[in-house]
């Protein structure tokens, strides 16, 4: 069912905004964003991979985001953008802004030390402990927990039963999904005499503005140090951040990634699903890990790096794990036969 309350817009209107170039008619309006084969007649959607381009044609969309090379395909009017992905999702936060209802529910218990600002919305069951600090415009979901001496700059998102342990710090416009804790200690712990000593974790959990961390992800403080997360990083579900990491502006890290303590990742890095990085390494900027590889030295170059076998029939697997456990022997038995090659030409000459 259509929403009369949602504001309507032109493509002369959304191009004004956000930029791009209308091909077809300007006039036509459009409320809302869809998928190709989805979308109605008051719907804009998008074309960003030739897989789809059959739904290209026969969408019945009012008009289609894509990219210059594709506009003689469709009929329709469209928006032309160098990024129709990205674009999209520019389009999208235009037609779905975040409505804030400011307010204090009277179950939230806030100390009296707290500094919040007026205008920010707190649910259900929150609890805010002395000296905390919230920026105008922050919502806290029912049953959410932020420490002791916690900052939360302006337009934080902190969804329900997010917990947030004392002295950590988020800049401005922070997304926190539920489940989440932050500022946890780190997995610090010394062997002494047959049984583990825990290793204090003093330091705190600093992340920058415009970072997006999911569902039931970890951020552990720092040993001494603090754990960083600098500006625009993206933190998928089910992310373990140790202590002492320093992750680099506008990562992005996928779902069941382990980052182990005191490794560096550099700006701009994608990690890709259930991948691993050891602990105390250096990754360098622009870095690409593929889905379900383990690093376990510092990677200095730049580029996209790979450990893991295609799939194939248990059977093969078997046996080529098999050969796998006897690659020293046959590493020993070819550098022999080159030596005995290299001896061989020598007598012969």
């Amino acid at each position: 069912m259509k929403d009369h309350l949602r504001p309507s817009y032109s493509l002369s209107e959304i191009v004004a905004l956000l930029g791009g170039v209308v091909v077809g008619d300007a006039n036509v309006k459009v409320s809302q964003v869809a998928t190709l084969d989805q979308a109605g007649n008051d719907n804009l959607a998008f074309f960003a991979n030739e897989r789809y381009l059959t739904q290209l044609q026969s969408t019945r969309a009012g008009a289609v985001i894509l990219g210059k090379r594709w506009q003689l395909h469709t009929s329709l009017s469209c928006i032309v953008a160098d990024n129709p992905y990205a674009y999209f999702a520019r389009v999208s936060s235009l037609f779905n802004p975040i409505v804030i209802n400011y307010g204090i529910h009277p179950t939230a218990v806030i100390h009296d030390s707290a500094k919040i600002n007026p205008q920010v919305f707190i649910g259900p069951h929150v609890v805010i402990e002395a000296g905390a600090i919230l920026g105008k415009g922050c919502q806290v979901g029912a049953g959410s927990y932020i420490g002791a001496s916690v900052s939360l700059g302006d337009d934080c998102i902190i969804y329900p039963r997010v917990t947030i342990y004392a002295g950590c710090s988020l800049d401005d416009r922070v997304i926190i999904h539920s489940g989440v804790v932050i500022g946890a200690d780190g997995f610090g712990i010394a062997l002494d005499g047959g049984q583990w000593v825990k290793v204090p974790q003093i330091g705190k959990v600093r992340i920058g503005c415009d970072v997006e961390i999911g569902a039931n992800s970890t951020v552990d403080r720092g040993a001494l140090d603090d754990t960083v997360i600098e500006d625009g990083v993206k933190i998928d579900n089910h992310v373990q951040i140790a202590h002492n990491v320093h992750i680099g502006a506008h990562s992005a890290l996928a779902a069941f990634v382990g980052i182990a303590g005191s490794t560096k990742i550099g700006k701009l890095c994608r990690i890709g699903g259930a991948a691993g990085v050891s602990g105390h390494l250096n990754i360098v900027d622009n870095v690409e890990v593929s889905a379900h590889t383990t690093i376990i030295k510092s990677i200095l170059k730049p580029g996209t790096y790979t450990g893991v076998y295609p799939f194939e029939s248990n059977e093969h697997w078997r046996k080529n794990a098999a050969h796998l456990r006897h690659l020293g022997d046959l590493a020993k038995r070819v550098k022999l036969l080159e030596a005995n090659l290299e001896l061989i030409g020598k007598v012969s000459s």
